[in-house]
């Protein structure tokens, strides 16, 4: 399977960070986890909107719309009124390249 490798310079997303991109028409926000990458789709998945304005707390990602809030390393909803998981995507950092698997999706 391959995987889409998205331009980022893993130093210019510190911790608490958070990256928004489009790879295949799709939209991708990374957020760095205490050092660690997570890929998201840049969708609530309550309303739909863009996630990229809201506050990133430890691993948990708040809507700027709604206060929503679920976590990027599962899409698991950790408060209403999201109620689906957000879908997630596997991730690996080759040569210092964020590469997002956009096939395999680990929630839908």
């Amino acid at each position: 399977m391959s995987a889409e490798p998205l331009v980022i310079d893993v130093g210019d997303l510190p911790p608490g960070g958070m990256r928004a991109l489009e790879a295949r028409g799709l939209p991708i926000l990374v957020c760095n986890v205490g050092g660690e990458l997570f890929a998201v789709e840049n969708r609530c998945p309550h309303v739909g909107i863009p996630l990229d304005g809201g506050r990133l707390r430890g691993s948990v990602l708040e809507c700027p719309l709604h206060g929503g809030k679920f976590d990027v390393r599962t899409g698991a909803s950790v408060a209403a009124p999201i109620r689906r998981p957000a879908r997630t995507y596997p991730l690996r950092i080759v040569d210092g390249v964020v590469a997002i698997e956009l096939e395999k999706t680990c929630t839908t």
